[in-house]
């Protein structure tokens, strides 16, 4: 090769179809591009068998450090034939050291458990509460902090879609149904907990979660993009922000490793 090429190990919820999808919209792009090294060239390993495979050809146990990014450039010198790895650690540091993983480990390890915040919004809970309670458990959500309060204005911001923060009257609607009442705030846990409490509630408006499925919780229980009866963390960062947010005196039971290693 005439040149270095980027190596990565990936990890994320899906990941052989996620991946599969993204580069089959890079050649869509190529095609409507007039320079054609515009995007990048890439393959990928289509099994879990095949990943195990490549990657031992690459990196080393040491190279899977929980938690931490790592980049790799494999580099073909143009006098050499001889493969040459060179690695990149983004994350320097006594501080950042984890316990090494096995690589075999590491990719046979099922999703991980991780917490998530669900906000049942004013005149809500209270009526709704028993039916949301078993919809969580027969989900497979372990519930490990509660806690009913008012919001104040700075928090109930937070907590609105960055779509609405761009308008001040969304602002103003969201902010005064959020501080009208007293909330429910749940922190909940389960393997891949963000995404499937998202999949749960559907999108921001109703009307639109009733048209793609009458059973997502946003449809069944809310009545407008104000009122749509639920706030749940949208990406596991903001998840723990939420739960810093709330429950900064900690959970009612052992708590979630990840959250209290994690710095936003």
């Amino acid at each position: 090769m005439s040149g270095p090429v980027l190596l990565c190990a990936l990890r994320a919820i899906d990941a052989f179809p996620a991946l599969g999808a993204a580069l089959k919209g890079w050649t869509q792009g190529r095609g409507r591009l007039s320079t054609s090294d515009s995007l990048p060239q890439a393959v990928m390993a289509l099994t879990p068998e095949v990943t195990f495979r490549q990657a031992l050809l690459f990196f080393t146990e040491a190279d899977f450090v929980t938690g931490k990014a790592r980049f790799y450039c494999l580099y073909y010198p143009r006098e050499h034939t001889k493969l040459t790895q060179i690695c990149f650690s983004s994350l320097v540091g006594e501080s950042w050291r984890c316990r090494a993983e096995s690589l075999f480990s590491y990719l046979q390890a099922g999703a991980q458990v991780l917490c998530t915040v669900l906000l049942i919004k004013p005149g809500v809970w209270s009526r709704r509460l028993p039916g949301i309670l078993r919809n969580l458990h027969l989900e497979k959500f372990r519930v490990v902090g509660m806690k009913h309060l008012d919001l104040e204005a700075a928090a109930a911001r937070a907590l609105l879609p960055p779509e609405a923060q761009q308008d001040p009257a969304a602002v103003g609607a969201h902010c005064t149904y959020l501080t009208s009442g007293t909330a429910l705030v749940l922190c909940l846990q389960r393997p891949n907990a963000v995404k499937k409490l998202m999949d749960l509630l559907g999108p921001e408006d109703p009307q639109l979660a009733q048209a793609l499925d009458p059973r997502l919780w946003r449809a069944q229980y809310g009545t407008s993009t104000v009122q749509n009866g639920f706030y749940g963390s949208r990406s596991y960062p903001m998840a723990v922000r939420d739960v810093k947010l709330f429950f900064p005196e900690g959970l009612c039971c052992a708590q979630c490793q990840t959250v209290q290693e994690e710095e936003v």
